[in-house]
This record gives C-alpha cells, structure tokens and sequence, in this order.
C-alpha cells in the first residue's frame, strides 16, 4: 500500500514538474476564417516555433477575429499589447503609418513578380515602422490578385457607375471614385453581412476571400482585375519578444524566414484553386479587356503622383522600385 501510495505520489510530482515547467504563451489574433490560407500559414508557424523551441514557446491562433480584433484594429493591438502577435492585412494600417500604404496603389505592383521587386525596397520601412510600434516583423505573405465581384459583368468602365463596392483602404477608395463606383472602405468581418443586407452590392478582394464568403450566394460575377497588390504582416509585440532567450529568439526568426518562401509558393497556387471553387459554384469568371485594362491603368497612374504628394516620405521607395521595374 505505502509503494503504491510512493509510486501515485511521485507520478503527481512528475505531471505538477511538467505543468509548472517554465513556457511562453502567445495568444495570436488572425481576422480570417479557419480555412483561409493565412489562417492555415498562421498555424503552420505556431507548430513550427513549438517545435524549434522545444516546446517551450506555444502560439495559439485565434481565427476568425474571435479576440474581438478588427483589421484595421492589428497594429496598435500589438503594439498596446493587447495581443502578443497577430497576423495582420498592411493596407488596414494606413490610419497608423500611411506609408503602409504604398503597396496597395492600383497597378502599382500587380502581379507577384513586381510586389517581391518592390518589397526589396520596401521591406525595410515597413520593419522600421513596426519597430516604432513597439513590434517586430517576422514575416509576410502576399494575398493573391485583388478581383471585383459584382452582380452584373464588368465589360466597360461605365458598368462600374454608381456600384456600391467595398474597398479596404484610402487607395481603393480613391481608385474606384475615379472609376466612377460608389466604394465603401470595410473591413472583412462586416462585408458579408452587408452583402446580406444590401449595404454594398460588390466587393473588390482576393479568390480566397470570395470563397471564404461565399460570394456566389450574393452575386455571379468576378472580375479578375489584378489591381492592387496586399499582403499580411505577421508582427510580435518588441516586449513579448524581448523576453525570449537569444537562442529561442534566433531559432524563431530562421523558421520564419524559411516559411516566408514556402508561403510566398502557397500563396501564388491559392489564386487557381480559389478560382476553381468559384467557377464551380456558378460564378462567372473572366478578365478584362486589354481596351478596358489600358483605361483602368490610364486612371490608376495619377493616384501614385497624389500619395507621393501626401505621403512625401514614400516617394524614394515608389521611385527606386519604379526605376527598375520600368
């Protein structure tokens, strides 16, 4: 009975050692659905840092903007330390540092080959800025091409008259004014909702996000424009990461640049995917015209003269880039 008693005893001690055994937790805010591909990259670098830390660093991800953080809400949420880490869309962050913006001006970059060109510029301003947000960056992954959803066919810039649309940030507002929409800046967490409530009649956003909403239930058309380049930053709290061990810290950063790369591949497959799944639940997906991308380019190319003018500090990043590029 008393080696029994022995034996129960040191098996509790043994299970109480292992609970109380020393282990950062970090809970991570991510706004998209469990499905979508960042969620998914999101979780693939959870696994990744419990297991390149031994286990003693554990991030749990949070989808579907169940900690109550909004997009627009990422980077002072990080900052403040309401969360530790979260995965977070850049171009919500305009209201923070509008320089975040740069990325997202219409034709700007649009396909993957440009925005990684651009991000060889780019890249470190946006590290600087979430340095001075009391945040670290450590990775960051491209959305694929930016459609328009809408109920009826794009063929023309007059189809877009008067089309309630949402937008995510100032430059998609700026962009479809000029092409004569009525946009609706919206983060994503509203935008099927007001679908479903007739505030927006379209939607400009990626083949991932149409699935993830479902958007053959409100509307049967996507427009393939591929005007605006978006991508998501994943950023860690400056004092979170502080508190990591060196080896923990350096052992973290290597994983995260590894997986950048895979989810970068990842990301450039999601769009055909998407797409599939689009078409085979009725959607109607084309592409625009070479007459009508030339106009849409045509009233995208000023826009980039106006943020300069706004945001003078994101002129040397726009020109350096567009001095190779062209």
């Amino acid at each position: 009975m008393k080696s029994a008693f022995r034996a129960l005893l040191a098996a509790g001690t043994i299970a109480f050692a292992a609970q109380a055994y020393a282990e950062t937790n970090w809970d991570m805010s991510v706004v998209w659905p469990q499905g979508n591909f960042h969620t998914q990259d999101a979780i693939t670098f959870a696994d990744t840092v419990k297991e390149v830390t031994d286990g003693e660093v554990v991030i749990t991800v949070h989808a579907g903007g169940s900690l109550g953080i909004k997009g627009p809400e990422g980077m002072a949420a990080v900052r403040d330390g309401l969360v530790p880490i979260a995965d977070i869309l850049m171009s919500q962050q305009v209201g923070e540092a509008p320089v975040l913006g740069i990325e997202s001006l219409p034709y700007l970059a649009p396909t993957m080959s440009d925005l990684a060109l651009l991000h060889k510029y780019f890249r470190p301003k946006i590290e600087e800025v979430a340095e001075s947000m009391n945040q670290k960056l450590l990775y960051m992954v491209p959305w694929p091409g930016q459609a328009v959803y809408t109920k009826n066919p794009i063929k023309t810039i007059e189809d877009l008259d008067g089309v309630k649309l949402r937008v995510v940030d100032a430059n998609g507002q700026n962009f479809f004014t000029a092409l004569g929409a009525a946009p609706l800046q919206m983060p994503w967490g509203e935008v099927v909702p007001s679908l479903a409530a007739g505030t927006i009649e379209g939607v400009t956003t990626s083949s991932s996000s149409g699935v993830d909403g479902s958007f053959w239930e409100f509307m049967g058309n996507m427009s393939t424009f591929n005007w605006q380049a978006s991508s998501n930053l994943v950023t860690v709290n400056l004092d979170a990461w502080n508190d990591l061990s060196e080896e923990h810290q350096e052992a973290i950063e290597k994983a995260a640049i590894k997986l950048e790369g895979d989810f970068w591949k990842a990301s450039r497959a999601e769009d055909q995917k998407k797409i599939a799944i689009l078409e085979e639940n009725g959607m109607s997906v084309t592409a625009p015209s070479a007459e009508l991308k030339a106009e849409l380019i045509k009233r995208a190319q000023p826009l980039w003269d106006e943020f300069k003018e706004r945001v003078p500090e994101a002129a040397d990043y726009i020109d350096a880039y567009l001095a190779v590029r062209n």
